[in-house]
């Protein structure tokens, strides 16, 4: 199983400690790519959005700055906002990145977990899903070799177009996100793509019954075997104590921030506690217990990659790098 980390380049403060500017904290982010490299993991990966709490607007460029840096690690977005934006310029940008970096790019296609994309490149809610499902189909298109003659509602047309640069040797990867919607775990087994579920809450395991609908809708589509990923919440410390004095501040504040918007309460600590525990979602703990945790859900659910998101809240850069390195050091063996 691949092993990693993912980040939205988060801007939060942090007690006493005020939040990053948005340059500092993308310096930090390649930063920690790096770290994820010499760590002796497997893949990094960079979430968009477009709001103040996040510096990460433009993955392929943050992921560009890292391959510059780095010779191994698959770098990817986590995710790509494909409804609000161009299927034909998010092409171009990861193939460009693919060959910066040596093929070693990825493209992680969502519809987003928030809307401010959606108003400020004009386009309308009300066309959520519609905007997705076209938007996609085009970027399938894009991919493969020669002309592509296509026309939709949301866009200009192509008439016998290529578009450059192409992808050396293969084409370009492109998996789909999902929070939970049984629609969308069926599109990416009917159409044979690579499946990464957002795991930042309740139990894992209740993922399960996902899984198995993705590898029948593979099944129907006539599709080989493709990778599961899981993306969740969590930090590494050397004790358990630290774990959770160090994580538990960030975590609530940011999670809160976002429930205020959703109509969620406060995060509260018998929440952070219950998730935390050994069903929980939260991987929080020391490279014993995040390991194990670990493994009981690639075993539960048959995965291939899992990554872990760490600066929920804006932990300071020593102390993301420290769980970097413990991840690398002592969880990875485990798991292997």
């Amino acid at each position: 199983m691949e092993l990693g980390l993912t980040t939205f380049a988060e801007l939060y403060p942090t007690g006493d400690r005020p939040a990053p500017t948005a340059a500092e904290r993308l310096r930090q982010v390649v930063d920690e790519a790096v770290a994820t490299e010499a760590a002796g993991l497997d893949v990094y990966g960079v979430g968009e959005h477009h709001r103040r709490d996040f510096a990460a607007s433009s993955p392929a460029v943050v992921l560009a700055a890292a391959a510059a840096r780095t010779e191994r690690i698959q770098l990817t977005s986590a995710v790509t906002v494909l409804s609000s934006d161009d299927p034909v310029r998010v092409y171009q940008d990861f193939a460009t990145l693919d060959g910066l970096s040596n093929g070693r790019a990825e493209l992680m296609a969502g519809r987003g977990s928030f809307t401010e994309s959606f108003p400020l490149f004009g386009y309308d809610l009300s066309d959520y899903d519609a905007l997705f499902e076209e938007k996609l189909a085009l970027l399938l298109r894009v991919r493969e070799e020669g002309p592509v003659t296509w026309s939709g509602r949301f866009r200009a047309p192509l008439q016998d177009a290529t578009v450059y640069p192409r992808t050396d040797g293969r084409p370009l990867p492109v998996w789909i996100a999902v929070g939970g919607s049984p629609e969308s775990v069926i599109r990416a087994g009917l159409l044979g793509l690579p499946l990464a579920l957002a795991i930042i809450g309740g139990q894992p395991a209740r993922f399960k019954p996902l899984v198995e609908l993705y590898h029948r809708a593979l099944a129907e589509g006539g599709h080989e075997k493709q990778p599961v990923a899981v993306h969740a919440h969590g930090y590494v410390a050397d004790t358990d104590a630290q774990a959770v004095a160090e994580f538990y501040q960030p975590y609530a504040g940011a999670m809160s921030v976002i429930g205020r918007e959703r109509g969620w309460g406060p995060m509260t600590r018998e929440q952070f506690d219950a998730l935390r525990s050994q069903s929980g979602s939260l991987f929080v703990g020391t490279p014993d217990y995040v390991a194990g945790k670990i493994a009981e859900v690639r075993d539960t659910l048959g995965l291939d990659r899992f990554m872990l998101h760490t600066s929920v809240g804006t932990l300071p850069p020593e102390q993301v790098l420290h769980s970097i390195e413990l991840l690398g050091a002592k969880v990875a063996p485990q798991l292997r």
